[in-house]
């Protein structure tokens, strides 16, 4: 059976996939009036079918600009041993600088990603101690951004095509 088949996956229409290929551009915060006129559809049509598809199938949130207060986004990507992933996870989540821990799969020494946000170095190292420190933890690396080189589209148009 194919995806488009089975009930339990949602299905787009053409006017869909357009204007979830407008909106998902970065700083997509686009008014509807001007998608109507892009695509040639009814301004109606372009309220409703986008209200759906913010309803069910965008994530909205905002993000501060921490970089503007001094401050800096860390991802520490972290080897686990003896099977305490979940356990190193709870835990990590816990700390009021982290903001997001996701288990991995692929790389066989990543087996959790951190995000976090420090201050400064002193910071960046004490919560390196920190998670070095924990038990299960095999090993940590930890990475910055520190430039943007360019920013696309969240989901290829490509990919809108297909769902």
């Amino acid at each position: 059976m194919s995806a488009r088949a089975d009930k339990s996956v949602p299905v787009l229409s053409d006017v869909d996939r357009e204007i979830l290929k407008i909106l998902l551009v970065p700083d997509g915060n686009i008014q509807s009036n001007t998608i109507a006129t892009k695509l040639g559809v009814p301004l109606s049509t372009i309220r409703r079918r986008r209200r759906r598809l913010e309803t069910e199938f965008l994530k909205t949130y905002h993000v501060l600009d921490i970089e503007k207060f001094g401050w800096r986004r860390i991802d520490f990507f972290i080897s686990i041993k003896n099977g305490k992933a979940n356990t190193v996870a709870n835990k990590l989540i816990e700390y009021d600088e982290v903001t997001y821990v996701g288990k991995s799969i692929g790389e066989h020494t990543i087996d959790l990603r951190v995000e976090t946000i420090v201050k400064d170095n002193i910071l960046l190292l004490d919560l390196l101690e920190k998670i070095k420190g924990m038990d299960g933890v095999n090993d940590v690396v930890w990475s910055e951004i520190v430039s943007v080189v360019g920013r696309k589209i969240s989901i290829p148009s490509s990919i809108i095509d297909k769902i």
